[in-house]
């Protein structure tokens, strides 16, 4: 799930630290690609408030992650995607089963966005809430490396909050094409890219009176764990 989507399920949580540490891994994904940290192997490394919080947040973005990469709901709709957007991607060296991975968990943001179901401005207010000294704490217990280029990254996803751009879907094509770009230079041309967008606004229109079912899932599977 994108970072919307994890948001959904503390989306009434007054705890910043929780809610940031259900989107860390993400952010450190995003910053950069390679960092690779695993606190819920280290456990008895966090002891003060802020950094078991922060911890409590990660183990619950990867239990949602889990169970969401499992659901029928997801392998269904990946697939489907995929279907829909291989010829477009035939003469690309984007691979179809990537880029149906990608653009459901991207509408899946969408659709929270377009019904009202989350408040993107609470999300980033939480992440001003949190000091960087606590946080620089946490990436120092987990051994991060190029931390400047990671708050670099942090400091511009709260500025920009680009997120709430979601709630339009040519910007949700538009993300789709930047994820690409990470991996392959100039992948889609503009005419590909608006084609995906129409495939995508056709999609949309399918599965959003549904689409709330997988998030009513996982939280009931949450809630029991």
């Amino acid at each position: 799930m994108n970072f919307l989507s994890h948001y959904y399920f503390d989306r009434y949580n007054p705890n910043s630290y929780e809610v940031l540490g259900s989107i860390l891994p993400d952010l450190l994904k995003n910053a950069d690609k390679i960092s690779n940290i695993f606190p819920e192997k280290n456990e008895d490394k966090f002891t003060q408030p802020y950094e078991l919080a922060i911890l409590k947040g990660w183990k619950k973005h990867l239990k949602v992650d889990k169970l969401f990469h499992n659901a029928t709901f997801f392998l269904e709709h990946q697939h489907q995607i995929k279907l829909k957007i291989k010829d477009l991607l035939e003469n690309t060296p984007i691979k179809p089963f990537f880029a149906g991975h990608i653009a459901i968990e991207l509408i899946l943001d969408h659709l929270l966005l377009k019904h009202q179901k989350i408040d993107a401005t609470r999300l980033y207010k939480h992440l001003d809430n949190v000091s960087k000294h606590h946080l620089t704490a946490f990436l120092n217990l987990n051994s991060v490396k190029e931390q400047e280029k990671f708050f670099t990254f942090f400091e511009m996803f709260k500025k920009e909050q680009y997120l709430k751009s979601y709630e339009d879907v040519a910007n949700i094509s538009y993300a789709l094409k930047r994820i690409f770009m990470r991996i392959w230079p100039n992948p889609l041309t503009t005419k590909q890219e608006d084609t995906l967008t129409q495939i995508l606004i056709d999609y949309i229109f399918d599965i959003e009176e549904k689409f709330i079912i997988i998030f009513e899932q996982i939280e009931r599977q949450l809630l029991n764990d």
